[in-house]
């Protein structure tokens, strides 16, 4: 995908004009780096205003020059922001993502049942999620291709998935399973269970039932049955086939994230 081709109606603009106030590092992916609370504020009306446009009218219908008169900014502000249409999905990303962490810790605090710790993050993304629903298949299909920077896989995406793994960090080191496991297996659980998660958001992109039910129930299911396999882990009958599952996972899974060490 060529990420800086605009094809709404901007004319084929090449320069955004520089927003007030702004600083001139771009983050990955042609997303402005926002140095000052003002050019934060303003990225963030940006990104909202397209989040409330494509739920009203679709993403294929939505071009930045609408996003921009909504929000009160120039064209080539909101270019400035989002390079092209397409990155104010990494900007959904990120934004989501950090909510989903800061709720799941919330209601997490107060267990420490690792199973239980799963279930409220799961949970909670889809919680989180579910305004983003009805448009999410538009969405994935731009995130899906494989060469796009805006691949949960890609480098680009880094910040946000380094986020979701922190995340999953503390619902195994809060839990009181941790301390019982190999050290190793402790290191690499945290991006096994991400890409748990990423199956889970498939699952729930293609979801057409209510609430999508479905996929709550698929981890109601699924997540006592991954919790149980972990827990078998620290057990001496089971070490080789953990060692065993650990390599294909560092030798064949995660030199495929991108900005991931094979450790």
């Amino acid at each position: 995908m060529a990420a800086t081709n605009r094809t709404d109606d901007t004319s084929g603009t090449a320069e955004a004009e520089a927003a007030p106030g702004a600083d001139s590092g771009p983050l990955p992916g042609g997303r402005a780096q926002p140095k000052t609370d003002k050019s934060e504020q303003t990225r963030a009306l940006i990104l909202e205003t397209a989040m409330r446009l494509f739920q009203e009218r679709g993403y294929e219908k939505t071009t930045m020059r609408a996003i921009a008169t909504e929000a009160g900014v120039s064209v080539g502000n909101a270019y400035y922001y989002f390079s092209a249409k397409e990155f104010l999905i990494q900007g959904f990303y990120d934004r989501m993502t950090h909510d989903h962490a800061a709720d799941a810790r919330r209601r997490m605090a107060h267990t420490r049942d690792f199973a239980e710790r799963l279930q409220i993050a799961l949970d909670s993304w889809l919680d989180t999620a579910a305004p983003y629903h009805e448009f999410s298949a538009q969405f994935f299909r731009t995130a899906a291709d494989p060469n796009s920077s805006l691949s949960p896989f890609s480098n680009e995406s880094h910040p946000a998935r380094a986020t979701a793994v922190e995340l999953f960090r503390d619902v195994l080191q809060g839990s009181e399973l941790a301390p019982k496991l190999d050290a190793e297996l402790v290191d690499l659980l945290p991006d096994v269970l991400w890409l748990h998660l990423m199956v889970v958001v498939l699952y729930w992109v293609f979801d057409r039932t209510e609430d999508t039910e479905r996929t709550r129930e698929f981890v109601r299911r699924s997540t006592p049955m991954a919790a149980r396999v972990i827990n078998l882990s620290r057990y001496r009958v089971f070490r080789p086939i953990v060692r065993d599952a650990k390599g294909l996972i560092q030798d064949f899974i995660l030199p495929t994230i991108g900005k991931t060490a094979v450790k």
